[in-house]
């Protein structure tokens, strides 16, 4: 009995030192947090799908929208009518799935509480596929979504449909968002656009956010590089240039100082999230980079970098922020820069937030924040689409 207490006291405290991580105070939940990392780390690869089934609540079926692949989650009962909500998983452009339990979790809820039609889409991935494949896959499902013949086949109210996403997921519903408004031949337009902790530039990898929280899980500053270059196509070695912000230098010539402007979180951000950092713009660095993967500066990849005139034509925005998460200030300076071309914003920033946490709302992590912004998201839509 004593020889099995000490392997077991051996083998929780090599576990202990495999998941414990320096985590900054004021997260949520920190030990939640640690084991969390730990999983996706060691399962970061491995996406575990379930099967489409329905229940005395919500009809689920696995089908396509535009020739995309989707999961459809419709309410049964309730109004003739429904509202309709079409959802872009996230995972750096390369992992995850619509049909993980997580999002089908989210997806549910979503359809029960609303009275919503939710399709939860499941675009293309990287390697296998590269920008701009994931956002032609989004833009045609979200065509397809707001078609007249799919409206009426699930019987969604035209004037109460909203793209959503989380993450990477948010960029593209971001994306979608940019060029769907601005479109004149539409019929329907997006009553209201979400973003769920989205990620909209690749320029600056030194925001107040990615100093802050570059080693605060579950996504890394590295990481989000890596993500970056995987989706646009650009080559693994290129890492440490984007980190050390040597690509976006002041003798890029194709950066123009109007483009630097709107991500200029000197002047976007408010004083209590630029705290003590300072900008690292390089004067010279490595030019040639955004040549080489030219995606970088490309707006349907960087929503941020949108014109004025085409965010002011976007609905209605809801944006989800979490203060330990290295996108933070993605958000912040969208919600900003939106709300300065006239869009009305809702900015809900979670001050124990930290990446990801709104899909580990259910167990086996239960994560106290991501119920709260779970619940905060779903009750913005019911209140606003």
């Amino acid at each position: 009995l004593i020889r099995k207490s000490g392997v077991l006291a051996v083998l929780l405290s090599a576990a202990a030192y495999y998941v414990y991580l320096p985590l900054p105070s004021g997260v949520s939940e920190p030990w939640k947090l640690m084991l969390l990392d730990a999983l996706f780390r060691s399962f970061m690869k491995a996406v575990r799908v379930i099967e489409a089934r329905s229940s005395p609540a919500v009809n689920v079926t696995d089908s396509a929208l535009g020739g995309v692949p989707t999961r459809v989650f419709h309410p049964i009962g309730g109004e003739k009518l429904k509202r309709g909500v079409i959802y872009f998983h996230g995972g750096g452009w390369a992992l995850g799935s619509g049909r993980m339990r997580s999002y089908d979790h989210l997806c549910r809820k979503m359809a029960e509480d609303l009275d919503a039609v939710i399709m939860s889409v499941d675009y293309r991935l990287a390697p296998e596929a590269v920008f701009p494949d994931q956002y032609h896959d989004a833009i045609a499902a979200s065509r397809a979504f707001l078609s007249t013949e799919v409206l009426e086949h699930y019987s969604i109210d035209p004037e109460r449909v909203c793209v959503s996403g989380d993450s990477a997921g948010g960029n593209l519903a971001a994306a979608v968002a940019q060029k769907l408004s601005s479109d004149d031949t539409l019929k329907v337009k997006f009553k209201v656009q979400a973003l769920i902790y989205p990620v909209l530039q690749a320029l600056d990898f030194h925001t107040p956010s990615y100093q802050q929280n570059q080693a605060v899980p579950i996504l890394y500053r590295p990481v989000m590089a890596r993500f970056w270059l995987q989706y646009l196509g650009g080559n693994t070695s290129l890492e440490p240039l984007l980190l050390a912000n040597n690509h976006s230098s002041l003798d890029e010539s194709s950066i123009s100082a109007e483009t630097r402007s709107k991500l200029n979180w000197t002047a976007l951000l408010p004083t209590e999230r630029r705290k003590h950092f300072r900008p690292v713009l390089k004067e010279t660095g490595s030019p040639g980079v955004v040549g080489e993967v030219p995606g970088l500066t490309d707006v349907r990849a960087s929503p941020l970098l949108a014109e004025q005139g085409v965010l002011g034509r976007t609905p209605k925005a809801y944006v989800m922020t979490c203060e330990f998460d290295v996108l933070r200030d993605d958000g912040l300076m969208y919600a900003r820069r939106l709300q300065d071309a006239g869009v009305t914003v809702t900015s809900d920033h979670y001050e124990d937030g930290f990446h990801g946490c709104m899909v580990f709302a259910y167990l086996p992590m239960m994560s106290s924040v991501g119920r709260r912004s779970m619940n905060n998201y779903i009750r913005w839509l019911d209140q606003n689409l």
